[in-house]
């Protein structure tokens, strides 16, 4: 079964929770019953102080342990009388006939057992020594780990007051209380669960959705509906990625736009010499128009043009796809722009328009292949043959500008409006007014021009010209040598 998003993150935050506060119960537990019990033996301590202290006026007083010896039961009224709360050195009441009626006056620790339970008591783990450490009073046994305080009077020492530490609470009052605490600790574990579980579901709920918008605008984006936008509604991780899926959102709706006329530009130059072609052969059949030199012409020319339009979208798909061929070489970028000039001259003198150059005497070498530059310069000077008036000029300027040729050609009126400047590179893209498709133009030209340029690294630009029309600027970058 599929398990939503929703819920796993449900049960990983309230297992994320559960493992805190099991964690804290567990401490928590420990801490209360390991804390108490040292709470406890530090009050001891203070006992243990007191009854040093009474021990020590009472041997100041008799001279000797003997009061101790020849009655044991003062020693359990002496250690009973240490209890918290309670002044000078007098037993509770009824505290004697208790110990009485338990069997515990009779024993003076020389090999005597107390009861069990007795030996976790104050009174069954304080011990009195003499000064050579012999037990005068108290349970016998291993004070290895025994807090041992010294007794003295009239500064000698008269003996030794030790007490074994508390292993584990035995009270009654004590257990009680560390089991109210242990139980109340683990009432508050199961109250932070529940709060974790009622909090977990709806956080877990408006963490997802987001994902659950986006996701579902993915699924229309796949579908084809690439004006599915999604609201960024904040500026973590989620709102970054809203963004940068509305930003491909807009990129695929705008290529998809510009594959739809791209389209449709293809098809109608394709029909364009299509349709002429079939009508002159259609009026050839028909007899409406006789075989001939000019006919043929005709056919000839539409023919060309269509090759032409074949020719440009074969180019531009291999420069697409990276499988345009390069056969880079050390090249005289002075030396390939003259060459190329050449045969256009005729043609600019035969339309009236001036050819003007300034090719610099030094050698300007680049890294490029000779015949892709020369389809560059070839496209750009027939671009300018056929846009440019009659009687106007076109002006071709080679520089050095920062370790980069310059390749400059202005030409003269008519000129673009800035804001169609940018779209001169794009495919298909044609001003509809003197630069149009009457001059036989398909916009592939500067297009093809454009991805021969970032071939070689370099940039291309279309610029108002100073001569009324447009000046397209040619950077490539200059090399010394290559081997």
């Amino acid at each position: 079964m599929k398990v939503k998003i929703k819920y796993r993150l449900f049960v990983t935050m309230l297992a994320a929770t559960g493992v805190v506060v099991i964690s804290m119960f567990l401490i928590m537990q420990w801490s209360i019953g390991h804390g108490f019990l040292a709470y406890v033996n530090t009050m001891e301590k203070d006992r243990l102080q007191r009854l040093a202290h009474v021990l020590e006026q009472s041997y100041s007083r008799s001279g000797s342990w003997e009061f101790l010896e020849q009655e044991p039961s003062t020693w359990f009224e002496v250690v009973a009388a240490t209890r918290e709360g309670r002044e000078g050195g007098e037993p509770e009441p009824g505290q004697r006939r208790m110990m009485e009626r338990r069997g515990f006056m009779n024993l003076s620790g020389q090999g005597q057992h107390l009861p069990q339970r007795f030996l976790y008591r104050f009174e069954g783990r304080v011990v009195l020594l003499d000064p050579d450490k012999r037990v005068i009073q108290g349970a016998p046994g291993s004070l290895d780990t025994a807090q041992v305080k010294k007794l003295t009077s009239d500064g000698e020492v008269i003996g030794y007051l030790a007490l074994r530490p508390r292993q584990r609470l035995t009270d009654t009052y004590q257990l009680l209380f560390v089991q109210q605490q242990k139980l109340t600790m683990g009432l508050v574990a199961i109250v932070m669960l529940l709060v974790s579980a009622a909090l977990s579901l709806p956080l877990a709920h408006r963490l997802v959705e987001p994902i659950k918008r986006l996701a579902g605008s993915l699924h229309r984006l796949a579908s084809g509906e690439y004006d599915t936008r999604v609201p960024v509604q904040s500026s973590d991780e989620l709102g970054q990625l809203a963004r940068d899926f509305n930003t491909l959102a807009l990129s695929l709706e705008n290529n998809e736009r510009a594959r739809r006329r791209y389209l449709a530009d293809i098809s109608h130059e394709l029909r364009t010499p299509l349709s002429i072609l079939r009508g002159e052969i259609e009026a050839l059949q028909d007899g409406v128009r006789p075989l001939g030199p000019e006919s043929m012409r005709s056919l000839h020319a539409e023919v060309m043009h269509l090759g032409r339009l074949v020719e440009d979208l074969y180019q531009i798909s291999m420069s697409d796809i990276g499988a345009l061929n390069y056969r880079k070489e050390l090249v005289d970028l002075a030396e390939l722009l003259e060459d190329t000039l050449e045969p256009f001259a005729a043609k600019f003198h035969q339309k009236n328009i001036a050819l003007r150059q300034q090719i610099p005497d030094e050698e300007l070498t680049v890294f490029a292949d000779g015949v892709r530059l020369n389809q560059l310069f070839s496209n750009l000077l027939d671009n300018s043959l056929k846009y440019t008036d009659q009687g106007g000029e076109l002006s071709v300027r080679l520089s050095r500008n920062d370790g980069r040729a310059v390749v400059e050609f202005a030409d003269s009126a008519p000129g673009v409006q800035p804001e169609e400047l940018a779209r001169l590179f794009d495919r298909l893209f044609r001003v509809e007014n003197s630069r149009n498709r009457a001059l036989g133009g398909a916009g592939l030209g500067l297009a093809i021009c454009k991805n021969i340029v970032e071939a070689h690294e370099g940039t291309i630009a279309a610029l108002p010209s100073p001569k009324g029309g447009v000046l397209i600027r040619i950077e490539l970058p200059l090399t010394g040598s290559r081997t």
